[in-house]
């Protein structure tokens, strides 16, 4: 295992693009993390700078106790999981595994152990002289990770995994990966652009927008706790209602409806409140008017979507639980609401 240290990181390309502002964080020995974001923002350019397959333009970036910005891939004790799996057509799946190692100038009775031994563990023993043509995609992945497992590294890095998977594959990967990392105990960074994957593989999520870090924290944190509008709209799905509020005298209020929650006479004026879809309840004796426009039917849930305070809105209620398109009230819960910043977008 391995703790990994990014001091004052910072990646800026030739053209002067700024790919990842200056970060700071530390991974410990047998964590999982996720790096999760949009498309380009920066999660794929950390990691490569993790691997060494990036060079820093600032910064100290440790593995363990060593430094390994100028260390080349091979020799920073890494193994790294890509999206579009990279085996080798002609190799059967033995030989796939273990051609790491073959490379290293291990013994053919060695390679032969922990092949077996990786095989065992991700149910690829029957598949072992097949060659990639003849797996599914599922399989595939089992075989990329197989062949991380041999090397016993100290580090696993996961680009994306699981982007070509259908969902179902997806939801069964997920589960794997994860309990292939508890098992083995090894230090392990995840980049996804899929919230859903961050929030159910991650110790901890580092969120990520247009090369900075807006957040670090567990999945409850993040979800319950976002310290921004950006976090807020990005982690959950549905995501959290972000509507305009008011702050007067001591109360928040949309459109003039009161006793939401009380806040703080500092923040007087405008601001932006935040609640979770689950966290409001329909109540015909509720605070605000709530339209129903379109009733999603989700199987154990229902999502209502339409109008609240001339704003749009969605409600999250069970499956059990009567609703029908038109006017009805609801009422928010005042320990789940949330105030942003306008025109930050940071928490209050």
């Amino acid at each position: 295992m391995a703790q990994v240290s990014l001091e004052g990181i910072r990646k800026v390309y030739p053209n002067g693009f700024q790919a990842v502002e200056t970060t700071n964080f530390t991974i410990h020995d047998g964590e999982f993390v996720v790096l999760v974001g949009p498309s380009g923002c920066g999660k794929s350019t950390l990691l490569r700078m993790i691997a060494g397959l990036e060079d820093i333009t600032e910064g100290t970036l440790k593995i363990g106790d060593r430094v390994v910005n100028d260390v080349d891939p091979a020799d920073r004790d890494i193994a790294m999981v890509f999206q579009n799996y990279a085996l080798y057509p002609h190799m059967t799946v033995r030989k796939n595994i273990g051609y790491g190692l073959k490379n290293r100038g291990t013994s053919a009775s060695e390679i032969d152990t922990k092949v077996q031994d990786a095989a065992k563990m991700l149910n690829l023993t029957e598949y072992l002289d097949r060659k990639p043509a003849q797996l599914s995609g599922g399989q595939r992945q089992r075989v990329a990770m197989g062949r991380a497992v041999v090397r016993d590294p100290s580090l696993f890095l996961f680009d994306e995994p699981l982007s070509n998977l259908d969902a179902k594959l997806r939801n069964q990967m997920r589960i794997e990966i994860k309990a292939l990392q508890r098992r083995l105990g090894t230090t392990a960074v995840y980049v996804t652009h899929d919230q859903v994957e961050a929030m159910t593989m991650a110790d901890r999520i580092i969120v990520l927008n247009a090369g900075r870090i807006e957040q670090i924290g567990t999945p409850s944190e993040i979800y319950h706790n976002p310290a921004s509008t950006f976090v807020a709209s990005f982690m959950g799905a549905p995501p959290m209602n972000l509507i305009d509020a008011q702050v007067e005298q001591g109360q928040v209020k949309i459109n003039g409806y009161e006793g939401l929650m009380p806040a703080s006479a500092s923040n007087t004026g405008p601001v932006t409140l935040g609640i979770r879809p689950e966290d409001v309840v329909l109540d015909e004796q509720g605070t605000v008017p709530f339209r129903v426009d379109i009733l999603e039917e989700l199987g154990a849930h229902r999502l209502l979507h339409g109008d609240l305070g001339g704003q749009s809105f969605t409600v999250l209620i069970g499956k059990d639980h009567a609703a029908e398109i038109g006017e009805t009230r609801v009422r928010l819960k005042p320990d789940a609401l949330r105030l942003f910043d306008v025109e930050s977008g940071k928490v209050l």
